[in-house]
């Protein structure tokens, strides 16, 4: 399925047990710039990501690993500080963003993450475009 947002298409999928909504996070940045592996990336670095990403994985995960987590809270917004979707997966062993490679991959986030990084894109992109 796709969405039109202020004449973008973004991707969504299906995942999960609920069959969970999940954004492109990766459309979403080509808003910004062509290159949206690199928007994702600052995104992840940001320290206020970081600590948003943990609290929704603590009420959505019981697998959630709280040790691993709390490396990447504490290097979050250091200048050396970086961190992949993949890293961030497979670190702490997350549910709430996915990464696919292929025709149709990219990075995909639950609608909640993905609504946050939206508004992190532009409040005005967000506003006209998802709500």
């Amino acid at each position: 399925m796709k969405i039109n947002a202020n004449g973008r298409e973004i991707r969504i999928l299906g995942f999960g047990t609920d069959d969970d909504e999940y954004i492109s996070l990766t459309d979403i940045a080509k808003y910004k710039s062509d290159d949206p592996t690199a928007v994702i990336a600052n995104w992840m670095r940001n320290r206020d990501t970081v600590e948003f990403l943990g609290l929704w994985k603590s009420f959505h995960s019981p697998d959630f690993k709280p040790l691993e987590f709390e490396g990447f809270r504490s290097q979050a917004g250091l200048n050396a500080f970086t961190i992949s979707p993949k890293k961030w997966i497979g670190s702490v062993n997350t549910i709430g963003i996915t990464s696919k490679s292929g025709r149709y991959g990219g990075t995909y986030a639950h609608s909640d993450i993905a609504f946050e990084f939206a508004s992190w894109i532009s409040p005005e992109f967000y506003y006209t475009s998802i709500i």
